[in-house]
């Protein structure tokens, strides 16, 4: 089992700068593909970046392209995405989630998954 904690969170104003964290434990090996997804406010959960573990290859949705960065620490326990320039419609629970295969999949192929952490951007 994988176990991922999201951390970093919080109320901003726009155009602010913001990194979160997401820490994996447990039975990390062979995990390649470390994704964020979010959910908005009456919204649908969205991809917004992933990154590939074995290169650091990285695929970004257009909404966050050139505005949001995911990078990693040097081993698998950590990922960071680091976001920039946010915007109100930014506003969203983000969720990292994990799984062995790195490919364009939806969240529910996902069977690792971190509780969430609350970013709230305001105009």
């Amino acid at each position: 089992q994988v176990q991922l904690a999201e951390s970093g969170g919080r109320s901003v104003q726009a155009g602010a700068s913001l990194r979160l964290s997401c820490e994996a434990s447990g039975s990390t090996f062979g995990i390649n593909a470390m994704v964020w997804f979010r959910q908005g406010p009456g919204k649908e959960r969205e991809f917004v970046g992933r990154m590939r573990w074995s290169d650091g290859g990285t695929s970004y949705a257009d909404s966050v392209k050139g505005r949001f960065t995911i990078s990693r620490a040097g081993t698998l326990q950590r990922v960071f995405l680091q976001m920039n320039d946010l915007k109100p419609e930014d506003t969203a629970i983000y969720y990292c989630a994990a799984r062995d295969v790195y490919s364009d999949l939806p969240g529910n192929e996902y069977p690792y998954w971190g509780q969430g952490t609350r970013v709230t951007v305001s105009s």
